[in-house]
């Protein structure tokens, strides 16, 4: 017997620590090669870390929420063939202390390999071992408030099925009786719980990347009203004559190709500021960061080289992409680089937004809710349907007026969508 001391890999280029999401293991258990010990998150990617060794875990180091260096070790394990272990940090036996692991700045151990990573699959942040079920299983339970710890299982390897899920569910259909009140009648029950709830994980880094942007960008907004009537007209059409093989056209393809033609002019739009260095890099390929909300959060995929898209292959990558980001199968790659971002808050309504920029960006755009409503048109007054464009700009780099008319040549290129397709 001997004691195998499981380490934070080097996850990425340039990534110091990573932050302990999901334990799916704890002292007692046996663990087989490739199985799942735990989820380290780092820049909005979850990592599935897995072990490289049949084993018997004795330790685990570091609770949900914790911040590992690269080299610390996060599992102890109890492996039977000791020199069968290329990749061997400490070796003790049964009845010998373990030596004390080496500090978290010691590199790794040259021989030891690296656990394989797996694409992004959203967790149960709660701290508990998550247990095994389809994205959409997982989804589903989710939005019915029910934890998938208390499932029964049924699949392979202790997975939980639809069917798992739609037993429990028959199972727990039962009439409920009325609540009753301790208050007295003419009064409100007085609610005084107090939930706690630590903010970790994709949350975690949602929140300092914000805070992080609205402490280091001045940001000035606008918003512009549009006119999209002729646009809607011109998408419905072509979405009521399209090939089955074709995508549905949004709004988000025609604005992401107004973004194109107008971008050109206004190099220091499609750009990414350090301001650590005072350096700034425009872009000439239009990389769009679109903005997601997911189960577990906002992330933002990217749409690389829109200006080498027409409007069906952005509509198919804008579908492929927010789906890969909503169900967990987004890759590590698909997530960083964006030059400018959409944030489309339309379906939900609102007037207004003053979006967040997307640090290190320099601009964000969203488009907002389309409503039908009276417009004077010359000596008339008309039904037209109409759009609020609205934007953030770093200020440091984008004057007011510049804006101004970067939003000015977009408003045009929408108004009059002909207009995009002419070069």
């Amino acid at each position: 017997m001997g004691l195998y001391q499981f380490r934070l890999p080097d996850v990425g280029e340039g990534v110091a620590e990573a932050e302990i999401t999901v334990w799916h293991v704890k002292p007692g258990d046996s663990v087989k090669e490739d199985q799942s010990l735990v989820d380290v998150m780092t820049d909005k990617a979850t990592v599935d870390m897995t072990s490289p060794v049949d084993g018997i875990v004795s330790a685990i180091h570091g609770q949900v929420g914790s911040m590992m260096p690269v080299g610390s070790v996060l599992v102890d394990l109890e492996v039977a063939d000791i020199d069968g272990v290329e990749a061997v940090a400490v070796r003790a036996t049964p009845s010998a202390s373990p030596e004390p692991a080496p500090a978290a700045t010691d590199p790794l151990p040259p021989t030891q390999q690296v656990p394989k990573l797996k694409a992004f699959v959203p967790r149960d942040m709660s701290g508990s071992i998550a247990p095994a079920a389809a994205p959409s299983t997982r989804r589903r339970a989710k939005q019915l408030g029910i934890d998938l710890g208390d499932i029964p299982n049924s699949g392979p390897a202790g997975r939980i099925t639809s069917h798992d899920l739609d037993a429990y569910l028959n199972r727990s259909a039962a009439p409920s009786s009325a609540p009753t009140s301790n208050t007295a009648p003419g009064r409100y029950y007085a609610r005084t719980e107090v939930h706690e709830t630590r903010i970790i994980g994709l949350r975690r880094k949602i929140a300092e990347k914000m805070q992080d942007a609205k402490r280091r960008i001045p940001h000035i907004a606008y918003v512009e009203e549009v006119d999209v009537t002729q646009l809607e007209a011109l998408r419905q059409d072509i979405n009521a004559n399209r090939s089955a093989a074709q995508p549905k056209l949004t709004l988000l393809p025609f604005l992401i190709r107004a973004l194109v033609r107008v971008l050109p002019d206004f190099p220091q739009v499609n750009a990414r500021y350090d301001d650590d260095e005072g350096v700034l890099l425009a872009y000439e390929a239009v990389h769009v960061g679109i903005a997601t909300q997911t189960p577990a959060g906002l992330m933002v995929p990217v749409v690389r080289h829109a200006e080498a898209l027409d409007l069906w292959a952005l509509a198919a990558e804008l579908s492929r992409l927010s789906s890969a980001a909503r169900d967990g199968t987004a890759r590590r790659e698909e997530l960083p680089g964006s030059t400018i971002t959409i944030t489309s808050l339309g379906t939900l309504g609102g007037i207004a937004t003053t979006p967040i920029i997307n640090h290190p960006e320099v601009a964000i755009i969203g488009p907002n809710k389309i409503v039908e409503r009276p417009v004077v048109d010359g000596h008339f007054i008309a039904v037209r349907k109409m759009m609020n464009l609205s934007s953030s700009f770093d200020h440091r780099i984008v004057d007011g007026y510049d804006a101004a008319q970067f939003i000015q040549r977009i408003k045009r290129l929408i108004e009059h969508p002909a207009l995009i397709f002419i070069d």
